[in-house]
């Protein structure tokens, strides 16, 4: 089977590429976000969905890897929960309006143009008191080697978040080094930007 994505390629190899276990930052929050339905977007193989899925929430992935999708479904079983994940790229995919109670990302790197649709994307389709959660690696990330595009353009600035929901709630913001150990190819300190960042609340309770 000639595979042309190339994580399809990188997915296709056996276990998983970035390992079974949720990143540290979702298993963190996702424990606070209120049971509902949440979107787990660029999600590759499904570690952060079982997670989520495992605390009680319904959950949806998106990931433009058939492998991908079909590894997601795979852990899903063996984790005995259900996701519902679907084959989806973010430069195209359609979104729904008010459909989210939260929207999560775990180092979902991507070119400039797509980064802003995404954005607009998720500012659509959260519900309003929703919560958009997410862990990327700044453009720092290329000196520490750890992990991650060896561009900058698909790396993420603070002021990328700071400006595109300037009129959303931020609820958690950090820009500097963590440690990780995500499969073989997120190991070790790097540098990451967190943001847990809330629609503006219509009769709906802060977090």
């Amino acid at each position: 089977m000639i595979l042309l994505n190339p994580w399809d390629k990188k997915f296709n190899e056996e276990g998983y590429f970035f390992g079974t276990e949720a990143n540290v930052f979702i298993k963190e929050w996702g424990k606070r976000i209120s049971k509902g339905k949440i979107l787990a977007i660029a999600e590759g193989e499904g570690r952060n969905a079982t997670y989520l899925a495992s605390l009680g929430h319904h959950v949806t992935t998106w990931d433009y890897s058939k492998v991908g999708i079909e590894k997601t479904l795979q852990l899903a079983s063996e984790k005995g929960v259900t996701v519902n994940a679907k084959l989806n790229d973010l430069e195209i995919v359609e979104w729904d309006e008010n459909k989210w109670d939260a929207i999560v990302k775990v180092f979902g790197h991507l070119p400039p143009e797509v980064k802003t649709k995404t954005f607009a994307g998720i500012k659509k389709s959260l519900k309003p008191g929703g919560l958009y959660v997410t862990e990327v690696y700044s453009t720092k990330q290329i000196e520490y080697g750890t992990g991650g595009p060896k561009i900058t353009e698909l790396l993420y600035e603070p002021k990328m978040f700071l400006e595109a929901f300037s009129d959303w709630k931020f609820i958690h913001f950090f820009y500097g080094e963590v440690e990780r150990y995500e499969g073989e190819n997120h190991t070790g300190l790097c540098h990451v930007i967190q943001a847990v960042i809330q629609k503006p609340l219509v009769g709906r309770e802060d977090i």
